[in-house]
């Protein structure tokens, strides 16, 4: 039995001056960090989009532009790299199709299953889509999860979103801690 940290896409496209900046996106760092501590593996995700993503407006999409593969904005923030992760999986990197969850065609089911890893402790960006995503899918296959609660932000594209997506995500049997 062992925990694995699955950081979400904190990535620099995603932090305070991004072209999807998630609101105070930046103070998931610390405390995702001091949780590495605790973890016998540390796995972060991330969006790797072509530069015609179907999720991107100019593709009848919902977002601007961002984590285009190849781009700074792309890149996991300094302090996440510095936790040398021991997998990074790369996700969203069709342009016909989206992926939110750190799950959605990585592999990682079986990596984790193949390491021995039956918790998670999960933090990133943005609580109300990519972290719902990955949490949800992870109590799905099985995982114990607790979520860190000053490890994520959301974008609240509607007011609460983040607030009602920790309910979601504790009703489905997560620990938010």
């Amino acid at each position: 039995m062992s925990t694995a940290l699955l950081i979400v896409d904190v990535q620099h496209d995603f932090l305070p001056g991004g072209a999807l900046a998630v609101p105070a996106g930046d103070e998931v760092i610390e405390p995702i960090c001091a949780a590495a501590e605790r973890a016998d593996l540390i796995v972060a995700s991330r969006d790797g989009h072509p530069p015609d993503h179907c999720s991107f407006v100019a593709q009848g999409g919902t977002w601007p532009p961002h984590c285009v593969e190849g781009t700074p904005g792309a890149h996991l923030h300094a302090r996440i790299e510095g936790l040398e992760p021991d997998l990074v999986v790369v996700k969203a990197t069709a342009a016909d199709r989206d992926a939110y969850s750190a799950f959605d065609g990585t592999g990682l089911v079986a990596t984790l299953r193949g390491r021995g890893v039956d918790r998670l402790i999960v933090g990133g960006l943005a609580t109300d889509y990519c972290v719902r995503a990955s949490v949800l899918d992870a109590l799905r296959e099985g995982f114990a999860v607790t979520v860190l609660a000053d490890g994520v932000r959301g974008v609240d594209v509607v007011a609460g979103d983040a607030g009602r997506a920790l309910v979601e995500m504790r009703e489905a049997g997560a620990i938010i801690a």
